[in-house]
């Protein structure tokens, strides 16, 4: 049985879902046949080296590259220069400006230029050649510096979003964000106990064991085949193509093994850099980030400054809350701390509350998603005081929790209401686990916490192939981070009804599948794996039509029973 074919509350059976086949794409990565991007070698292939800046906020009054385009082995050197500069509304004109600076650096590890050589050595000779004139900057490293009046501007252009009526003036603050409900200061009043904390959040890196890289080749019409390590092969066709002025089109982009993203392979940092030196050059370019770069240029999770406060009866019952978030955005904004509102109070029903939230640009790599970007501060704040409301209150934790959670239908901050959840289920089922109530020895304990993501859903493509001996092609669009090649195959199988070792699943590249969005936001399982259903579907569809006529029967006399057609 299909999942569509059941009512809801029906218990479902399934052949394929459940089991767990042997992954395709496991026996290459035990045995280190998997291709990554920084093992690509192509024919005549060059090697680049990026140079980047040595301060955190500084003018660039002028890049003097003639002495390393002179030096043995280099082929091509780009710089600011060779970047059309977006127009302002453009939305990847921040991550245009972020991987190559023009006028000015904004953080320690900007991209300044980029050089092409024979050899790896030369290319890092060539860029230690290139002479940078700065004229350094005070910078601002924390939200509140940056959110300090008088405080040094990273943007003469930023003007706060989110405010009524719009400012006027620049500042670092990129976006509030503000939601609010019911009477604030009558919850309090009718709390029994009122909790308020304030937290402090460190930016933390991915970590990745694998490091950016990608090769580019760029060929005389204007057009470019890059292979490269990315959650989301489309974007980067998309984003790199702005940036350089080419249309989508001339850039394909083939998807490689991706050795760890966890949402900090969803941007790109080298890939138009590579690209135009190899338009220069005429030569293939491989581009590999040391372990220092990574670190240096590439974007962490964000470091907030977070206050909450919570008002309870005595019996745990939530009246209000009020939370005041900066999350930090590095050299240029983006949306992290709207996020975390629509976190920070979303697993819990609160009669009364307002939340303000921060976006705020420092001196410092772009952030980027890390799992559930912006969640995992916004709950540790919350998480804590709720904690000690219960410890105050002398609950338990897990009641307090079961007794505030919200539940469907119950309105979400943002308005629609939530469809079905499973939190006060999930939370009863711990409660009633034996391991909760086991006691506890000597240095051990038990943490109570609960935290909220939403799915992203976003577009997804699959295509199918049923080849002559009945074995089965599925190709997406999604990159593979956690094994979602055996996910579609394990889907694919249930919907044909053939075995799952019949089916074999694979990512497409940019030419060779529909477009698909970044695998990024949980969404990767759900989204592309009802594109494959439906793919299955349309499949069987087709097959049910074809032995109708072969049969001279109406298609509806034919059923579709384990892999095969039957009257």
């Amino acid at each position: 049985m299909t999942t569509s074919e059941n009512a809801p509350n029906e218990e479902q059976t399934f052949k394929y879902i459940g089991t767990r086949p042997i992954r395709p794409d496991g026996l290459d990565k035990v045995t280190g046949r998997a291709r990554f991007a920084a093992d690509l070698t192509l024919p005549g292939m060059l090697h680049g080296h990026v140079l980047r800046s040595p301060h955190a906020h500084a003018k660039i009054l002028s890049i003097d590259t003639s002495a390393a385009a002179a030096m043995p082995g280099v082929k091509s050197i780009v710089t600011g220069a060779d970047f059309p500069d977006l127009e302002a509304n453009d939305e990847q004109r921040d991550v245009t400006r972020n991987l190559m600076a023009r006028n000015k650096v904004r953080y320690e590890g900007q991209v300044v230029a980029a050089v092409a050589a024979s050899s790896r050595r030369e290319a890092r000779e060539a860029s230690a050649a290139i002479v940078v004139e700065y004229e350094v900057l005070p910078h601002v490293m924390t939200v509140d510096e940056a959110m300090r009046d008088g405080a040094t501007l990273l943007h003469d252009d930023l003007i706060t979003r989110g405010v009524e009526p719009a400012p006027t003036e620049p500042s670092n603050v990129a976006l509030k964000t503000y939601f609010e409900q019911g009477n604030l200061e009558a919850g309090f009043a009718e709390a029994d106990l009122v909790i308020e904390r304030e937290f402090t959040t460190k930016p933390v890196h991915q970590g990745y064991i694998e490091p950016h890289a990608v090769v580019a080749d760029s060929s005389q019409d204007s057009t470019a085949v890059v292979w490269c390590s990315s959650q989301g092969h489309f974007r980067v066709q998309s984003q790199t193509a702005a940036m350089l002025g080419w249309e989508a089109s001339q850039i394909k982009v083939l998807p490689a093994e991706i050795g760890g993203g966890f949402g900090g392979k969803t941007t790109i940092y080298l890939e138009p850099l590579a690209v135009l030196l190899s338009s220069k050059a005429n030569r293939p370019v491989k581009i590999v980030m040391t372990r220092d770069e990574v670190f240096r240029a590439t974007g962490p999770t964000p470091g907030t400054r977070i206050k909450v406060k919570l008002g309870a009866k005595s019996d745990g019952t939530l009246v209000a809350g009020e939370a005041w978030m900066a999350y930090e955005n590095g050299a240029f904004q983006s949306i992290w701390g709207m996020l975390g509102c629509w976190c920070i109070f979303a697993p819990y029903k609160i009669p009364n509350y307002v939340i303000e939230g921060y976006d705020v640009v420092v001196n410092r790599p772009v952030n980027i998603a890390y799992r559930a970007p912006s969640a995992p501060m916004a709950a540790f704040a919350t998480e804590t005081v709720l904690d000690e409301i219960a410890k105050e209150l002398g609950l338990d934790p897990l009641d307090v929790r079961l007794k505030n959670a919200v539940d469907e239908g119950d309105p979400s901050v943002l308005g629609p209401p939530y469809p079905v959840i499973g939190l006060t289920e999930t939370l009863q089922a711990i409660k009633d686990c034996p391991q909760y109530s086991a006691p506890l020895g000597p240095n051990q304990g038990r943490g109570v916490a609960t935290g909220y993501w939403f799915n992203i859903g976003e577009s997804s493509s699959a295509s199918l192939n049923l080849n002559e001996n009945g074995t089965a092609v599925v190709v997406t669009g999604s990159p593979d981070i956690g094994g979602s090649r055996a996910s579609m195959a394990i889907m694919a199988a249930e919907e044909l009804g053939i075995d799952v070792g019949l089916i074999k699943s694979g990512v497409g590249d940019t030419d060779s599948v529909g477009f698909t969005d970044t695998t990024e936001g949980s969404r990767t399982t759900f989204s592309t794996g009802w594109a494959v259903v439906e793919a299955c579907r349309d499949m069987v569809q087709k097959l049910r039509e074809r032995a109708a006529i072969m049969w001279s029967v109406d298609v509806d006399e034919v059923e579709w029973v384990d892999g095969e057609a039957r009257h």
